[in-house]
């Protein structure tokens, strides 16, 4: 039968496509630097010239055979290429949260590019296509961790840039609770969260040395780990997840490898000089309405009924400062407009580093030098607490501090040369953010890509979920 279906054919045109498709595959190994994949050459050369292989078996058959194999045949091949396509090309993004808002919002779906700073080789290759880390309805993994590769990216088109809106895993996400209702929270808080109650309610912080610092957050994380571990029950299996399989996040790229950043009253400054905000950037305002707000006003200003909950019931909401100064033209619709400030959000400590007596918040944080791959640092129990989980758990050290001495990897250290780049990230509504101020930095390994244009934006808050045609093939660059 074969020999019979390979005599019908044109072997001058099965050649040429032979001859095309190996280039075109050649051109690709060569890109991405694997000639593992040269493996792959011979059932190319039997596909289309040998043909020793019946690969499409099924259509000898007769019947419902046939019928289910040419439906099974066709979703294999759609889900390999769209395996393929969101692997090295591009994927789509939805935009979760209000974190980016007003530059970005809910509901918005970007066409993100894995081109623009380079496709990551995967490290978790096995996976369903279009899922993330688990499969619906399952509700279990949908990647299978063996084999595990390690980080490398290919040559893409450029690097991030200053003011990059980036596509990233979550650093935090590598350690998650399965329980339900603590899948999208951060392990390492509510780890920190149980300990204190544990371990350290009295405990005079700031009376603390460096090295009573460090051993005291250890032992406040020990407890609380070990409190989640014994109950499954209320938070569910605590697991790992491989860096490529972590919550996609999307903020602003705010500072660069080897920048020093600083924020002081709300103003990011890079090597002292202030970097420009975001058009839209949004911050929290204290509003004392007196009369009800009209849709039209709202949509005018760009404030959501989540806003106006968060009034409600956190007594601010986020406001642009065009909303806040129009806000105030209206003593006949508000009372009180007025910025809300530190002295106001009582975040003293729960700024990343929480290792560390650093008195840093939201508006007023470092200064704190980011990773640049091969540069070093001086190590002092003065920073230590800041460069702890790059050190340690995105370049895989083992790090320790005794009698106010640094180890890494067993040896005294003063010293550390970095192996990657590392990035500061912020989110456009400043106070409604949970970035780089608190978790820290974001490692090259965990870039995805960046967002090109919005392809699809819907407003959850109206009834049916609005198409907002205006947002529609908006390019996300011209998002400032």
């Amino acid at each position: 039968m074969i020999d019979k279906r390979k005599a019908k054919l044109n072997m001058k045109v099965q050649w040429t496509k032979f001859i095309i498709v190996l280039i075109l595959y050649l051109i690709f190994l060569y890109w991405v630097k694997s000639w593992l994949g040269l493996i792959v050459v011979p059932f190319i050369y039997d596909a289309y010239i040998s043909k020793k292989i019946n690969w499409q078996w099924w259509k000898d058959s007769s019947g419902p055979v046939k019928f289910v194999m040419s439906w099974v045949d066709a979703i294999i091949f759609a889900l390999v290429a769209v395996y393929f396509i969101n692997l090295f090309f591009f994927q789509n993004y939805v935009i979760p949260s209000s974190s980016l808002e007003k530059s970005l919002l809910r509901g918005d779906y970007l066409f993100v590019s894995k081109m623009s700073y380079g496709p990551r080789i995967p490290q978790t290759p096995l996976t369903m296509p279009l899922t993330q880390h688990t499969l619906p309805i399952f509700n279990t993994k949908s990647y299978i961790e063996w084999p595990h590769w390690d980080y490398r990216r290919v040559k893409g088109f450029g690097d991030v840039q200053l003011n990059d809106i980036v596509v990233f895993n979550y650093p935090a996400g590598d350690t998650v609770m399965m329980a339900d209702k603590y899948q999208a929270q951060d392990y390492y808080e509510t780890c920190y969260a149980y300990g204190m109650d544990v371990y350290g309610k009295n405990v005079a912080h700031d009376s603390l040395s460096p090295q009573q610092k460090w051993d005291f957050y250890h032992k406040v994380m020990a407890e609380g780990a070990a409190l989640v571990k014994a109950n499954p029950g209320e938070f569910g299996v605590v697991d790992s997840r491989p860096t490529d399989r972590r919550e996609n996040y999307v903020k602003r790229c705010v500072g660069l490898p080897g920048q020093t950043l600083q924020i002081k009253e709300k103003i990011v400054y890079l090597d002292g000089k202030p970097n420009k905000e975001p058009d839209n950037v949004q911050y929290n305002y204290a509003v004392n309405f007196k009369g009800y707000i009209s849709n039209e006003l709202q949509e005018e200003l760009g404030i959501t009924l989540e806003d106006i909950e968060s009034n409600n019931t956190q007594k601010n909401m986020p406001l642009t400062k065009r909303a806040a100064e129009e806000l105030a033209k209206r003593p006949d619709l508000v009372s009180e407009v007025r910025m809300v400030t530190d002295a106001d959000h009582a975040d003293m400590g729960k700024t990343y580093p929480v290792n560390a007596n650093t008195g840093w918040t939201r508006d007023n944080y470092g200064p704190v030098w980011i990773p640049a791959k091969g540069k070093s640092i001086k190590l002092t129990m003065d920073n230590i607490a800041v460069y702890e989980r790059p050190i340690r758990v995105y370049e895989g050290n083992e790090l320790e501090v005794k009698n106010g001495k640094i180890y890494i990897n067993g040896k005294e250290s003063t010293e550390y040369t970095f192996k990657m780049d590392y990035y500061w990230m912020m989110g456009d509504n400043r106070h409604n953010s949970l970035d780089s101020r608190y978790w820290g930095f974001v490692p090259e390994d965990h870039v995805v890509g960046k967002p090109i244009f919005i392809w699809l934006s819907i407003n959850p808050e109206s009834i049916g979920q609005k198409i907002r045609w205006s947002r529609l093939f908006n390019m996300v660059d011209n998002i400032k």
